[in-house]
């Protein structure tokens, strides 16, 4: 019975690991630890490429979202998280942009006050349609926690996402017939990692 005991608590405070002779590292016949250019029938691109910023300026954290394809190198989109997550602060920032660009053409928050996101859209001088949010989000753990602006010029980005497509159809075409049916071929081994 003493070991019974023991045993239980050993088992609780040092969890069992799964069986580590067989650790799984590739699906799909691509493998962890692997370079990408390993694998050629791969698109090595995407519409849009992402780089971060950290305490810049008032905030915590950024994503700039810049094209590939139609708009290369040209900034599409920011996500900017302020350094202050706090209601408040998000009632001074909504005074502030209707201040500076009136009242918003949208709102897409919540009806409990977790999520509160006003959206504005402009059309710029050079006929650019340019989006912008500003978000407060008090509870939801799918959301950044605290207060966010995004800006964006959502015309460009879906243009990015057609010129991506492009691209893919483009390469597929390129492939031979024999290449394109070999990479459709599955079976258990591509389906279950290993």
């Amino acid at each position: 019975m003493k070991w019974i005991i023991i045993f239980s608590i050993l088992c609780t405070a040092f969890p069992l690991l799964a069986n580590t002779e067989k650790v799984p590292h590739e699906i799909a016949g691509i493998a962890l630890g692997t370079n990408v250019n390993d694998y050629p029938d791969i698109v090595q691109n995407d519409a849009l490429r992402e780089v971060v910023v950290t305490d810049w300026h008032g905030f915590r954290k950024g994503f700039i979202s810049y094209g590939t394809c139609k708009n290369v190198n040209q900034i599409l989109k920011m996500d900017m998280k302020y350094a202050d997550k706090s209601e408040e602060f998000y009632q001074q920032l909504l005074r502030k942009f209707r201040e500076e660009f009136g009242e918003p053409d949208a709102w897409s928050g919540d009806s409990f006050g977790v999520m509160k996101v006003w959206k504005w859209q402009f059309i710029d001088k050079d006929k650019n349609s340019v989006s912008l949010a500003l978000q407060y989000n008090g509870k939801n753990s799918n959301e950044t926690i605290g207060n966010v602006v995004r800006l964006s010029y959502p015309d460009k980005i879906e243009e990015e996402q057609l010129c991506f497509l492009e691209v893919c159809q483009q390469s597929n075409k390129k492939a031979d017939e024999k290449r394109r049916e070999e990479l459709k071929k599955t079976g258990w081994s591509y389906l279950v990692p290993r």
